[in-house]
């Protein structure tokens, strides 16, 4: 994988994207923040396609991307959960606080029943799957650009359900007790990260990841941090062939 000192970020003269348009007055301009190289070039021919949007610019840093949304002003950010300098929630926090007019949606490969209603409480209007079809992703842009919450029937289902009953609903996964913290570090453990990388990643003191890990352990019922490293591992892998 390469990282984003290797492949910086990329801007396209006038919010044109790669391919020029004779018109651009309600082209909805497109922003994606994914260190993964194919994904990033994808995402760029699917959205280069479009007559009603443009790609204005990519990055493969969180760092470089509250940078990019300042000087690109995008319509939309595409952003990834797992980048390389941090974690994908922290970002959709970040440009949802600093600038309120820029929607997000979420691009990921974990599955939603983890994410999606977090990615939500973050600040994104919607959220995909990498697993979905392209053209999810397009439809995905143009709902959040009408004020609209981008989601599958399923997890729209889900978030409701849980809305009418007014209180939060186990429906089976053991991973919604974990806060958002807790998540963050759980999947970087999985990923084969040890505490001082995550710690750097996520600008926390080792201590206070060991207190995120610990309480993931508890709240997922492990009695020793290597059955929990074993199930994370377990669980990523997972996440990553679904």
């Amino acid at each position: 994988m390469l990282s984003a000192r290797m492949n910086p970020s990329r801007t396209f003269p006038n919010g044109t994207g790669a391919r020029p348009r004779p018109d651009s007055q309600a082209v909805i301009r497109v922003m994606v923040v994914d260190d993964h190289p194919a994904v990033c070039e994808a995402l760029a021919d699917t959205i280069g396609n479009k007559t009603d949007m443009t790609l204005a610019g990519e990055t493969q840093s969180a760092s470089e991307a509250m940078d990019l949304v300042s000087k690109l002003h995008p319509d939309v950010a595409i952003v990834d959960i797992s980048l390389e300098d941090a974690h994908g929630l922290d970002l959709v926090q970040n440009i949802r606080d600093q600038y309120p007019d820029v929607q997000v949606v979420v691009f990921s490969m974990y599955d939603e029943a983890a994410y999606a209603e977090r990615a939500i409480r973050a600040g994104a209007l919607g959220y995909v799957m990498k697993s979905e079809p392209t053209y999810s992703v397009i439809e995905a842009i143009r709902t959040v650009m009408r004020g609209e919450v981008y989601l599958s029937r399923r997890m729209a289902s889900r978030i409701l359900s849980k809305v009418v009953k007014g209180r939060s609903q186990h429906l089976g996964f053991a991973i919604d007790e974990l806060t958002d913290r807790e998540m963050a570090v759980f999947q970087m453990l999985g990923q084969g990260h040890n505490v001082e990388d995550i710690a750097d990643r996520l600008n926390l003191s080792r201590k206070t990841v060991e207190t995120y890990r610990r309480r993931a352990k508890e709240k997922l019922g492990f009695d020793t941090v290597a059955e929990l490293l074993q199930y994370a591992v377990q669980w990523t892998y997972g996440q990553a062939r679904s």
